[in-house]
């Protein structure tokens, strides 16, 4: 499980309205968990009164799942003092529930619900207080913990996995149902591979690897494996049906899988009883299928084995929820008001426990990418104005200087660095140039497919190759029968070979619908010509 670095308001989750202000404002990370999201632990730290990280943990305390020494429910936040002092990097929960975390030192504690060996100590003891998880793991530095129903997963640092727990469908990757009783590495076909994401659903597992291979074992009745069947698999099996596609995000439902890739392209299977799929229908897919396809970029996925809820954040932010939502099946993806992820299921989960262990940052602190992001098109900082189309853009000299090879020529060829210069821009519109300074400050681009051809040009004029790819990309994903042969004959203005074969393929794959647009019969001259002659040997017009 993952854990976040977005300015969060645990007060959101409602058993967080029993601590103080001040308590809260103390609180670095959290986790609230447990078959009714009765259950949290919390880390604070407090620079004025306590240098260390003091670990809270308070709720019902389900099978000693609080790891406090007792059974007794607490309302009141008690200290875990096994784990204060150290420095929780990753934490996850199962279903009895246990909890599983590792530390930035790379050890493993585990304690609550054992009936099936969960704990990784070799028995079926409840753990009634944090415990190492030893076997195996001793001489590993564990980066991330992954819980399912009664089955626990570690990632070490080197990129091996380690699995142990319930067994009965395979999810451990053993080869066999038995269950586990301590850490046993997840070989077969992952042996040589280096994981690099984990994720679990109630009785499966999935991984990652360093190549974007997705792996799936264990449970797979509702396709969540994403094998194209539905039969249990007691070893990782890849999921042939992602190949071409490079995965660096997994994260599994109670029965159902997100995948999110390289170029932020979301693929969903398994289990659709509650259109956590977002297919838009409540049709189980067993095997993977591209979902968003008509939104922006995304950059975040979000699901818990817990519940049937799906979520998603796409580039601008925009926080999109699906599936099982307080009750009613959202079997499209809805765009909320939230800012994150984590309010999806603070607010809309059944039961509203937490996806990963939330980090909560001061407010007054930003990295140095926030920073520069934040003072695009700042006045109060700029030393240098762009006029464009009547309008002003505020940058800074020096940050161009170090971004972009043809401000660096320009600035150096004539430069008065007393004066604080503004330089017109009359050879492209203000929101193109507008997208291309942002750009600068962010590594993003956010446009209509129209507006990225006028920013191809400029991409292309100034030697910008990684902004011209993202150019194509963009009209790439926005091409429509409406703007098709603009798009195609921009692709060939601006010498763009790639995207002029896509556009070609696509207009003559639509060519009926394109041929009654007005934008085909304004097309130059040499161009409607070469574009029928082309069409015509691949036998476009034979009728």
């Amino acid at each position: 499980m993952t854990h976040s670095s977005i300015m969060v308001d645990v007060g959101k989750w409602p058993i967080f309205t029993l601590l103080s202000p001040q308590e809260i404002a103390s609180i670095r990370k959290a986790c609230v968990f447990g078959t009714s999201a009765n259950e949290a632990i919390y880390i604070t730290h407090n620079d004025e009164y306590s240098p260390v990280f003091q670990v809270f943990v308070f709720g019902l305390n389900c099978s000693n799942c609080l790891g406090t020494g007792d059974n007794q429910s607490t309302i009141v936040p008690k200290k875990l003092e096994a784990l204060c002092g150290k420095k929780i990097s990753s934490l996850s929960y199962g279903s009895g529930p246990h909890v599983v975390l590792c530390t930035e030192d790379g050890e493993v504690y585990a304690w609550g619900h054992n009936g099936y060996s969960q704990l990784g100590n070799g028995t079926t003891n409840q753990g009634i207080t944090p415990i190492q998880v030893c076997t195996n793991l001793l001489i590993k530095k564990v980066v991330e913990v992954a819980c399912g129903s009664h089955h626990s997963m570690a990632l070490s640092f080197d990129g091996d996995l380690y699995a142990w727990g319930y067994n009965n469908c395979g999810q451990v990757g053993s080869g066999s149902t038995a269950n586990q009783p301590t850490p046993r590495r997840v070989s077969n076909c992952l042996q040589a591979k280096m994981v690099v994401g984990i994720a679990c659903g109630q009785t499966s597992s999935m991984a990652v690897v360093n190549n974007g291979e997705v792996y799936g074992w264990g449970y797979n009745g509702n396709g969540q494996l994403g094998l194209g069947n539905n039969g249990n698999q007691l070893t990782p099996c890849r999921v042939a049906a992602l190949h071409g596609v490079c995965v660096l995000q997994i994260a599994c439902g109670y029965a159902h899988t997100l995948a999110l890739t390289d170029e932020g392209l979301l693929y969903a299977w398994g289990a659709n009883t509650y259109g956590q799929l977002g297919t838009g229908n409540k049709s189980n897919q067993l095997s993977p299928v591209q979902i968003m396809m008509e939104k922006e970029r995304v950059v975040e996925i979000a699901a818990c084995h817990s519940a049937h809820t799906s979520a998603a954040k796409t580039q601008s932010g925009q926080v999109y929820m699906w599936g099982q939502c307080r009750g009613q099946s959202v079997i499209l993806p809805h765009l909320t008001h939230f800012a994150c992820t984590d309010d999806v299921f603070a607010c809309f989960a059944t039961p509203a426990v937490m996806w990963r262990l939330l980090s909560v940052e001061h407010e007054d602190f930003l990295t140095v990418a926030e920073s520069l992001k934040k003072e695009f098109d700042s006045p109060e900082t700029s030393d240098l104005k762009f006029h464009v189309d009547g309008k002003y853009i505020h940058v800074h000299k020096v940050f161009l200087k170090i971004r972009c090879e043809h401000f660096r020529t320009m600035f150096q060829s004539y430069w008065n660095e007393d004066m604080k210069e503004v330089i017109e821009i009359d050879q492209f519109s203000y929101p193109v140039y507008r997208a291309f300074l942002e750009y600068l400050y962010t590594d993003s681009v956010d446009l209509p497919p129209e507006d990225a051809i006028g920013l191809l040009d400029l991409a292309t004029s100034y030697c910008e190759n990684r902004l011209k790819k993202l150019c194509q990309h963009i009209i790439k994903r926005g091409i429509t029968v409406e703007n098709a042969f603009s798009l195609l004959s921009a692709a060939v203005r601006y010498d763009a070979e790639d995207l002029e074969e896509f556009c070609f393929k696509f207009c003559v794959n639509h060519l009926t619908e394109v041929t009654q647009t007005a934008a085909f019969w304004q097309m130059d001259g040499p161009l409607l010509k070469e574009f029928i002659a082309k069409a015509s040997k691949c036998g476009a017009f034979k009728n």
